[in-house]
């Protein structure tokens, strides 16, 4: 089961028990509202935040929480949230998460185009594929290192903040357009997909005439919703 969240860090969040959470993050911008997250606060839950793929930037993940909730910024320090918290740094992501149930599980990850570095996956797991691709800006073509990376997924959750138009006014910001979206579905052969990364000056009404259009060249298409749930 994939949650799909409109305003995804770098990947949905993955539950494999009631007590335990897992989520992938990066800095800055996408872990703002982490201080604001209900279940860092119940003493009850694991939370795993770990990040994924090769020739990561970062050295230490628990520090980029910290430094953002100190005592200077937050009233509430990380080590005082109440939850137990884990932090990993994982480049044989395969290895970890056949672990998990100890069910085999192939992680691929690749590097992609965004300010400051970022990643898409490729999660195949009991004959299943789920492709996330956000925070990717593709340029002028279609990147293609992305397109094989999401061939035949059964579900496809790429970025789609901006009309065409916008993005033309925004290259260098890191993310893509709707119909760039449908793109790569369309030269993967995806079986279905997911729109997430939307515009925060784009409001429901907007969002909704979007999505039926973007259903009239991409009938599986689908704008990510809160709370939202994707059996795939």
């Amino acid at each position: 089961m994939v949650r799909a969240d409109p305003f995804p860090s770098a990947m949905p969040v993955f539950s494999n028990s009631a007590a335990t959470r897992r989520a992938c993050k990066s800095p800055r911008d996408h872990i703002q509202g982490f201080p604001f997250f209900a279940p860092a606060y119940d003493p009850k839950q694991k939370i795993t935040l770990l990040t994924l793929g090769r020739d990561q930037t970062i050295t230490d993940l628990r520090e980029i929480f910290e430094v953002q909730m100190q005592a200077e910024y937050f009233p509430v320090q990380l080590d005082r949230m109440g939850a137990n918290f884990e932090f990993l740094q994982i480049a044989a992501a395969s290895e970890h998460f056949s672990g998990i149930n100890n069910v085999a599980t192939v992680v691929t990850a690749q590097r992609h185009n965004h300010p400051g570095g970022a990643y898409s996956f490729r999660i195949e797991r009991n004959g299943k594929v789920l492709v996330v691709c956000t925070d990717v800006e593709h340029g002028e073509q279609i990147d293609p290192r992305l397109v094989e990376l999401a061939r035949g997924a059964d579900l496809l959750v790429h970025d789609a903040q901006y009309t065409a138009e916008e993005l033309q006014k925004r290259r260098g910001w890191g993310h893509s357009s709707f119909d760039q979206a449908m793109q790569v579905a369309e030269m993967a052969g995806v079986k279905r997909l997911a729109l997430t990364h939307h515009d925060p000056d784009h409001d429901d009404e907007f969002l909704e005439r979007i999505e039926k259009l973007c259903q009239e060249r991409f009938p599986n298409a689908v704008l990510a919703r809160e709370g939202m749930e994707i059996p795939i």
